[in-house]
């Protein structure tokens, strides 16, 4: 049964959290419960109720259930490149195993690439490993994607885990040879295509399911 999923992309900036949130919504309107974590944030900031992070923010309120936001986002950083960052693998194990005693699937996003430090010496990527979480690839669609999508699909299948599936997101309305870029993105990815994303002003506020073909996955979440 397929209960963790693991979010990652080509790069920073490429909508991680936008097919996330797609996820989240295409799974809830499936009949799945799904829910969002974000094990560790960069780019934090103050509120009133404590550290905050944008993209934790959007994950606690596409999720369909209440949950505190300790809960989506329990480690805040304001930035990625300060030698105090600690990392602690059981800490973000405890966060995944809450969340997953609390829904059908739990929708896990990543920092940036595949290949991120977390700090000077820690991969992200060496934690998704420990867990063996299936992986979902985000591919934005922009100069250079094609490379980047087939280096990072291939060394997430050599790590040994299963690329379960890839979605393009259009960050970039004006690239030219947008059709041929797909043509060879479809043709060299090792995994089915679950959905594309056109571009979209301010995505995080609309429904995004519709851009989604989860069935499969479904069937695994859902017995």
């Amino acid at each position: 049964m397929l209960t963790r999923l693991f979010v990652t992309g080509t790069d920073t900036n490429i909508g991680k959290t936008v097919v996330t949130r797609a996820l989240l919504q295409a799974f809830n309107r499936d009949g799945a419960t799904a829910v969002g974590y974000k094990p560790i944030a960069t780019e934090g900031y103050e509120t009133e109720e404590g550290m905050r992070n944008r993209d934790g923010i959007i994950l606690q309120k596409s999720s369909p259930v209440q949950f505190k936001y300790e809960e989506i986002n329990p480690v805040i950083w304001k930035s990625s490149y300060c030698e105090e960052n600690r990392v602690d693998f059981d800490q973000m194990k405890k966060g995944l195993n809450n969340l997953s005693n609390k829904a059908d699937c739990v929708i896990i996003e990543g920092n940036d690439g595949w290949r991120v430090l977390l700090n000077d010496e820690t991969f992200y990527f060496d934690w998704v490993i420990q867990e063996k979480i299936p992986v979902i690839l985000v591919v934005g669609i922009q100069p250079g994607c094609v490379n980047h999508s087939i280096l990072t699909s291939q060394t997430i299948i050599n790590d040994g885990l299963q690329l379960i599936g890839w979605v393009a997101n259009r960050i970039n309305p004006g690239i030219s040879h947008y059709a041929k870029i797909m043509d060879r993105l479809r043709r060299h990815i090792n995994a089915p295509q679950l959905g594309e994303i056109p571009y979209i002003l301010r995505p995080e506020e609309k429904d995004l399911s519709c851009y989604l073909d989860i069935f499969a996955l479904l069937k695994q979440v859902v017995k």
